[in-house]
């Protein structure tokens, strides 16, 4: 039975234990609220931008952009996967590369070759491992998302595709639910695909000059940094809020054992009180 000595030994470790995760579920809440208004400013815009170039598809049949083109054959996949650098935060990053491997694997037994760009530290160290043949590009994820990398993942996957190096391009993230729930989700990229929302509407509420073909080339771009963006938006709010249930329920725990410690605590020290009165009571009858 350990002694008095290391007992309170753990239940002071313990202690500091307590004081680290409490501090870091208060740092996760407040970089979770600056990530959800971040989020909620980003989907409206990244929805009226594919909405746009929805009406602007629809409307101008004549109009066409190389993102558009759909290859008959699909035989190379590229799968941007997004997830956190750090740990920490509970199941996240796991959840988010299972998903993606269940893509992988459909990918490879349906003959297809495949490359993994990867933007996060822990996604990055799982692919390569397993798939470090097939690792294409790394974007490490910075203290705050910014736009420029974005642009730049943006860039590469159009380049690739309009090469002819890929034939379809899917983007893996964590959608933010809400504070409690983050689900992996994957959408086509590439070729990019606008919303079927308000099929059959022909005609524009507007007028596009120079000419719809100038929109598109300007247009189609820019809407694929926003999805890249609105993804390493919904990875970053859905990495903290994981972390704040994750330190939360660590808090928790470490309040349970700090309770048992203590009673173990105080028992060890009533039963060597208690021995030591028997023993006292003891030398005093054999006096």
């Amino acid at each position: 039975m350990p002694n008095l000595k290391d007992i309170r030994r753990r239940i002071d470790s313990v202690g500091k234990t307590q004081q680290i995760t409490r501090a870091m579920r208060m740092v996760a809440g407040a970089k979770l609220r600056r990530s959800q208004q971040a989020i909620d400013a980003a989907r409206p815009y990244s929805d009226r931008m594919r909405g746009t170039l929805s009406e602007v598809a629809r409307a101008q049949t004549d109009a066409t952009h190389p993102l558009f083109e759909v290859r008959e054959q699909l035989r190379s996949v590229e799968f941007v996967v997004v997830s956190s650098d750090r740990g920490l935060c509970g199941a996240f990053n796991a959840n988010v590369v299972k998903h993606s491997e269940a893509l992988v694997s459909e990918a490879l037994g349906a003959g297809r070759t495949i490359t993994v760009t990867t933007a996060g530290g822990k996604v990055r160290d799982h692919y390569g491992r397993r798939q470090a043949g097939r690792l294409g590009g790394d974007y490490p994820q910075e203290s705050w998302v910014e736009y420029g990398q974005a642009a730049e993942i943006a860039r590469r996957v159009a380049s690739r595709y309009a090469a002819g190096e890929v034939d379809e391009v899917r983007l893996v993230y964590s959608e933010f639910v809400s504070a409690l729930t983050q689900t992996p989700r994957d959408v086509r990229l590439v070729p990019f695909a606008p919303d079927d929302t308000g099929a059959g509407e022909d005609t524009l509420a507007y007028e596009i000059e120079p000419n719809a073909q100038a929109l598109l080339a300007a247009l189609v771009p820019r809407a694929l940094e926003v999805e890249i963006y609105r993804a390493l938006l919904e990875n970053q709010a859905g990495e903290h809020a994981a972390r704040m249930a994750a330190m939360e329920a660590a808090t928790r725990n470490t309040e349970e054992l700090i309770e048992k410690l203590t009673l173990q605590y105080n028992r060890a020290r009533q039963a060597a009180i208690t021995k030591e009165l028997v023993e006292i009571v003891s030398g005093a009858e054999a006096l």
